[in-house]
């Protein structure tokens, strides 16, 4: 079931992203780049902050949570992850239609994000181009991603 965001999902939302990142992203980034991305333990309230300022979806069955995804006005996806029990079950590709469908009900003709290595494939089988390469530091840490849009038709 695709729902909003509530206050209650914080803990589960955060342990879903640092399983993600450590089971999904292992691949591509080393343990000091996993560790840097994800810390232990999370700090709750840059989160709670975080995901309050957007406008945030989870899909859940059974009261578990499967993925979420978090995105800004402007057409900005700023997080968009998926359990690693549950990935390429359709769960993603749920939650970026439904990102995409209310964004352009909104106006946005374009979206963008910063897409992680294991997740640019992703955005490139839903119409996103990379526009650049990016380092960012984390913690110490450089991480490569990549700036990533895609132009909505209307």
């Amino acid at each position: 079931m695709l729902r909003p965001y509530r206050e209650s999902d914080l803990e589960a939302v955060v342990l879903l992203f640092n399983d993600s990142v450590h089971h999904l992203a292992d691949k591509h980034y080393d343990k000091d780049r996993l560790a840097a991305w994800a810390p232990q333990p999370p700090d709750l309230k840059r989160w709670a902050a975080r995901l309050a300022s957007a406008d945030t979806w989870v899909v859940e069955t059974d009261g578990k949570l499967l993925g979420f995804i978090a995105y800004e006005p402007n057409g900005h996806i700023d997080l968009l992850f998926t359990s690693p029990a549950h990935c390429r079950r359709g769960i993603a590709s749920t939650l970026l239609r439904h990102a995409e469908t209310a964004l352009a009900a909104r106006g946005i003709s374009m979206l963008f994000t910063e897409a992680s290595l294991s997740a640019r494939p992703f955005f490139e089988r839903f119409g996103f181009e990379v526009t650049e390469e990016q380092d960012v530091q984390r913690r110490g840490v450089t991480l490569r991603r990549y700036a990533m849009r895609k132009w909505l038709v209307s």
